[in-house]
């Protein structure tokens, strides 16, 4: 039964729970909701790098932080598409573009993206996007160019969010994600732990996410990667586990939602990702790059979902039929070369 009024004290009981206990409970729920053999693929590409206004404590593509990332403008429509048909070929079935935006803004980098959208959800990909605050509007748009998730995090709890980032509030963050609802996009809405936030923050954010209207259709748990020239690029990341409890709370919390175990894999074992597979998170990103920090190459994920006998999870299983139809925006349709589409 899915519940959406969570107490505090309810959620740290379960957090606090022995670990074991903790990984069976959650491990008994993530049987009763989906096949645990089965883990979705996804493919993060930055498609516009850095120059970004926002002070995020802990990202390399803020503009004010001395990092290595050079910035870079807004990829090109055949370059989108190459990569997501490598992403398609090496098993992903899902293709989210990050754009290293504030908000998103009604112009002709807006259009470009839209076209983006159409191509990638024209190859049978579920097509996710994250550009920053988006206007109701903006996500019909997105909608109607064929955009099937949207992805904003909360990142931490309501109380340490000031802590993190001073250049948009938590409620703005909400803001964008209920217009993403409203335009009845799926939502992909988690957090980052080892911020140099407490057990207590993890629990507000979880209770955040989980009381949500409706829960977030995807969950990332991301685990910080320290970037030198950032405010936080002396932290220690949280340990496994930190990040099996945390993702095993968001199972129990979040039954149907998928969890996906996001940054921070590349400092994992394998033996660390399947505690957290054990834990309910079924979704990965695959990729050498998570927008500009490393991740685990494409063979080792394969050696280990081998070693695992997972099975990649197909494009569209929620919704039992082919990418949305959608209505060709005029510039966005010039880019792609086309008038009309239908895809049945």
């Amino acid at each position: 039964m899915l519940k959406n009024n969570w107490t505090r004290e309810e959620i740290e009981e379960i957090y606090n729970l022995p670990f074991m206990e903790l990984v069976y409970r959650a491990a008994t729920v993530h049987r009763q909701h989906h096949d645990p053999q089965e883990v979705q693929i996804s493919t993060l590409l930055s498609i516009k790098t850095g120059g970004c206004p926002e002070d995020c404590s802990y990202c390399s593509q803020a503009a004010r932080y001395h990092t290595d990332v050079k910035v870079q403008k807004l990829m090109e429509l055949d370059e989108v598409l190459a990569a997501a048909q490598r992403a398609k070929d090496a098993g992903s079935s899902r293709f989210c573009m990050g754009a290293a935006w504030r908000e998103v803004r009604d112009n002709k980098d807006f259009d470009k993206v839209l076209g983006m959208v159409q191509g990638v959800n024209s190859m049978g990909l579920e097509v996710c996007c994250t550009l920053g605050m988006l206007t109701e509007s903006q996500a019909e748009k997105l909608k109607d160019a064929g955009l099937y998730a949207y992805n904003h995090n909360v990142d931490t709890s309501e109380e340490h969010y000031e802590d993190v980032i001073s250049t948009r509030t938590f409620a703005d963050r909400l803001n964008t994600i209920e217009n993403v609802r409203k335009a009845k996009i799926s939502v992909c809405s988690g957090g980052i732990i080892g911020l140099g936030e407490s057990d207590g923050d993890r629990i507000g954010m979880l209770k955040t996410l989980a009381n949500m209207p409706q829960h977030p259709d995807s969950v990332p748990i991301n685990n910080l990667v320290p970037i030198k020239g950032t405010p936080l690029g002396d932290q220690e990341p949280a340990s496994i586990w930190d990040m099996v409890r945390t993702i095993a709370t968001a199972r129990i919390l979040m039954p149907k939602s998928m969890v996906r175990l996001s940054a921070g894999r590349l400092d994992m074992t394998y033996e660390g990702q399947t505690l957290c597979f054990m834990a309910g998170a079924n979704s990965i990103f695959s990729g050498d790059v998570l927008l500009t920090t490393p991740n685990p190459a494409v063979k080792n994920d394969q050696e280990l979902f081998q070693i695992l006998s997972i099975k990649p999870r197909e494009a569209f299983k929620d919704t039992k039929k082919a990418p949305v139809e959608f209505q060709v925006i005029p510039s966005a349709g010039k880019a792609l070369g086309i008038t009309e589409v239908n895809i049945l």
